[in-house]
């Protein structure tokens, strides 16, 4: 039996509450690894809830900022340094380490780099991944799409492994209502102040969910609290079961994106409810959404208007379907099954 350990960041617990995209396809993908007779542990915060085996003595800094507030800037790589820490007293345990955090665990690896891979879960085109990635030729690096690996070295590239989530988390909802939605963090990187001017534009009422990017704290007051009214209400950060009661009743899912996003796992969590996507033609957005099928890639603000009159013409069960085949956590698990093998084997 192979033995796996998965890094989890320590921002979120895993799996996560609301917000937290990689830490839910972290858990999604040590569940399916175990259903395939692989040995997981994870590596996690104390405050995550779950039956996987599990090392991890500190709270999350979600949870740090709940309890006391605002924190010391320097929590962060604190709590890396706990973690990594405990990872190096525990590298023998393990076939390979499969670490989705940022920079730490390379040098903690150190000869044992070549049976780890790292996925990182955000873009790779930026100064620091460069430094990061030349100094480090000799660590396997997984993308989660073409356009992110386009951004990684040859050295370091290991495979492409698009997200899966849990097949049976969200169901096909046939009949939606006739509202709009938007589920990400309201910041200037995912727009939803321009999903608001597309559903108004088409004549459509848009919920939007999801929470105040942390980074970028001012801009939903900015750019979109002015926007909202009676037919454009922002509903907070959603839990799974909100987020398949918005996603499902949506005549379609609006991702107006504005950067290059390495993946965007909302797309597969609207196409598992039956709902169509109309995103930007931006990132990983071509590979994932089935210009015609699954929803439509569009260019601009009038292109996605114009999108929105054709949604009634895509079959919601097809779209369902192919999230089936294309994006569970057991398809995931499989390529990075693969993947860890063709390490080992070298």
């Amino acid at each position: 039996m192979i033995r796996i350990a998965q890094v989890a960041p320590n921002i979120f617990p895993t799996p996560p509450t609301h917000h937290g995209g990689t830490e839910r396809v972290i858990h999604d993908l040590s569940i399916a690894l175990r259903n395939l007779q692989v040995e997981v542990t994870l590596f996690a915060p104390a405050d995550s809830v779950t039956d996987i085996p599990r090392v991890g003595d500190h709270l999350s800094l979600a949870a740090l900022e709940a309890r006391e507030g605002r924190v010391a800037p320097g929590v962060p790589a604190a709590l890396e340094a706990l973690q990594m820490e405990a990872l190096a007293r525990r590298l023998d345990d393990f076939d390979i380490v499969h670490c989705h955090g940022e920079f730490a665990h390379a040098p903690v690896l150190g000869a044992r780099r070549c049976r780890s891979l790292t996925t990182v879960h955000w873009r790779v085109d930026e100064r620091d991944r460069a430094l990061f990635f030349a100094g480090f030729p000799d660590l396997p690096v997984a993308a989660i799409s073409a356009a992110q690996e386009a951004g990684i070295p040859a050295a370091n590239r290991a495979g492409i492994v698009h997200h899966g989530i849990a097949r049976d988390r969200y169901a096909l909802r046939s009949e939606p209502e006739g509202h709009l939605a938007f589920i990400g963090r309201m910041t200037d990187q995912k727009r939803p102040d321009v999903a608001i001017r597309v559903a108004r534009a088409a004549g459509l009422p848009i919920r939007l969910a999801g929470t105040v990017d942390v980074g970028n704290p001012d801009y939903f007051d900015r750019a979109v609290r002015p926007l909202l009214g009676d037919d454009a209400v922002y509903v907070g950060p959603v839990d799974d079961s909100a987020k398949g009661r918005l996603l499902g009743g949506a005549r379609a899912l609006l991702f107006p994106i504005d950067w290059p996003e390495p993946f965007g796992l909302v797309m597969i969590e609207a196409m598992a409810c039956g709902t169509p996507v109309i995103a930007w033609n931006r990132g990983s957005v071509p590979e994932i959404v089935e210009d015609g099928v699954t929803g439509f890639v569009v260019s601009s603000e009038a292109e996605a208007v114009a999108a929105l009159a054709r949604v009634g013409e895509l079959d919601r069960a097809q779209v369902r379907r192919r999230f089936e085949a294309r994006f569970t956590a057991e398809r995931m698990a499989a390529d990075y099954l693969a993947i860890y093998r063709r390490l080992l084997g070298r």
